[in-house]
């Protein structure tokens, strides 16, 4: 008989599951391995795993059997079938309230689908986002669990030991809400950051281009920016590519394709914010810039017949400048962040998520790709104020953009006179401008639904009542329906 010795159990020996593993070893759990092809077993076993306290399993069966009560087996395997073939190979092996929790970057209808699926069956399933990349699986990473609530008690100590831990020393990884919430969390969070990486390739673009930098000094630049308000991994990251020479002493950055890949999380937020009519403008524009960036042989006919700005370069104060670039940059990610949030809280209103916003800041504010300084005040922001409607009502976050908005128009101004695309910066503006207008000219919009269509609109003294113009003395008085698509 096999002896139950293993704390948790986890399939997919793939980088990232290697070293969660080592991870939970380091913190005194003890790991049954598998893997699909289980010579990978016996590599890992006898390699990276070797003289630690990890046990490995052959098939599914053996690995149950490893497996002390409640049962616990993470997935960490390709999003899709490949998971929902691994639970059909381990519901026989498994028994009312053992675990399954699936660590992939599956989209957040799935595992709604299998939450409702296992809670039937008497299976606790968690779906929680992972995020840090290798580095961040091995030594902390940012954690987002979501799903049946049962399981909580269970996986937590695992999940928050193995985790990063934030300045303060709180672990970033708290229960997230019911079902599908976990990944649900950890889309938004990828979303965000598609659009502070696509900002911080406007401004690296308008620095190059506009002002004629040396990749030294825009490295500089960025060393300087990531000691204030802007000190996130990201802008760390960035220093240290500009930073980097090829063997031949140039850049390297410079010799890489200019056509972006994308693996499918910032197009699932971008269709989810059209879903639900949230304006999560700036992901969307950093998923198509992605896609703009794909269209390299028609950019290259584009760039000589399409006419530009003719040698227009700046002319001001370079100094100054920078200075109102790295406000541009912080405000426009502020508006990056307030749209996540504004998504997460329709979301959970739709699903009837309790999704603790402070919790998920704090979660993001080690171990993951976005984790910034900047985290620490959208937390203070939520736990100041659980029910706050937007992130720039915050009284913190008003006067940062308040105080940003000047250099962030004139930055703007002088990349449109360049020439220089600034899709995603130039949205967040656009937003911020949308939102502080009481009145907007969709009054104008409905006239001409109404003109084209009879799709009636609301009178300010009588809204709620649809009324229908016949604007040309041509039409009729009937009116089409009514209705939000």
């Amino acid at each position: 008989m096999v002896e139950a010795v293993a704390d948790i159990g986890l399939i997919g020996l793939a980088v990232m599951g290697q070293n969660l593993i080592l991870n939970m070893n380091d913190h005194g759990y003890t790991v049954c391995a598998f893997n699909r092809t289980t010579s990978k077993v016996d590599d890992f076993l006898n390699g990276a795993a070797k003289g630690t306290n990890i046990v490995g399993a052959h098939s599914v069966e053996e690995l149950c059997a490893k497996l002390k009560r409640p049962r616990k087996v993470m997935l960490l395997v390709k999003a899709g079938a490949a998971v929902d073939a691994f639970i059909q190979q381990l519901l026989p092996h498994l028994e009312e309230g053992d675990i399954i929790i699936d660590g992939g970057n599956s989209h957040f209808p799935d595992s709604i689908r299998r939450c409702k699926e296992l809670e039937e069956k008497g299976i606790l399933f968690v779906g929680s986002g992972v995020s840090g990349g290798e580095e961040g699986a091995r030594y902390g990473p940012s954690l987002m669990p979501g799903g049946n609530p049962k399981a909580w008690p269970h996986i937590k100590n695992i999940f928050q030991d193995i985790a990063a831990k934030a300045p303060d020393g709180a672990p970033c990884c708290e229960w997230v809400g019911e079902s599908g919430a976990g990944h649900y969390v950890k889309m938004v969070h990828n979303g965000i950051e598609y659009g502070d990486m696509q900002l911080i390739c406007e401004v690296y673009q308008i620095m190059k281009e506009g002002l004629g930098m040396t990749h030294e000094e825009m490295a500089n630049t960025f060393e300087e920016w990531n000691k204030h308000e802007l000190d996130s991994f990201l802008i760390e990251i960035t220093r240290d590519i500009l930073k980097f020479k090829d063997t031949d002493g140039t850049p390297l950055v410079e010799k890489i394709l200019d056509t972006a890949g994308q693996k499918g999380t910032g197009k699932w937020t971008g269709i989810d914010s059209l879903d639900r009519g949230i304006p999560v403008t700036l992901i969307g524009e950093a998923v198509y810039s992605r896609c703009l960036s794909s269209l390299k042989d028609e950019r290259v006919r584009a760039s000589k017949i399409l006419a530009g700005p003719k040698d227009v370069k700046f002319q001001g104060d370079k100094k100054k400048f920078i200075d109102q670039l790295g406000q541009a940059l912080y405000a426009a990610k502020i508006v990056s962040y307030a749209q996540g949030f504004m998504l997460m809280r329709q979301a959970g209103k739709d699903y009837n998520w309790k999704l603790n916003f402070a919790g998920i800041a704090l979660m993001w504010r080690g171990g993951c790709i976005i984790r910034s300084v900047f985290l620490g005040k959208i937390k203070d922001a939520y736990t100041n104020n659980p029910e706050l409607e937007n992130l720039l009502f915050d009284p913190f976050f008003q006067k940062a953009t308040a105080d940003a908005q000047d250099s962030w128009r004139s930055v703007l101004a002088d990349a449109i006179k360049m020439g220089i695309p600034t899709p995603a910066l130039s949205t967040a503006l656009n937003f911020y401008d949308g939102l502080r207008h009481e009145k907007l000219p969709a009054n104008l919009l409905q006239a001409q639904r109404d003109y084209f269509g009879a799709h009636t609109y609301e009178l300010l003294d009588a809204p709620g009542k649809h009324v229908h113009t016949n604007w040309t003395g041509k039409g009729g008085d009937v009116s089409a329906s009514t209705y939000d698509a």
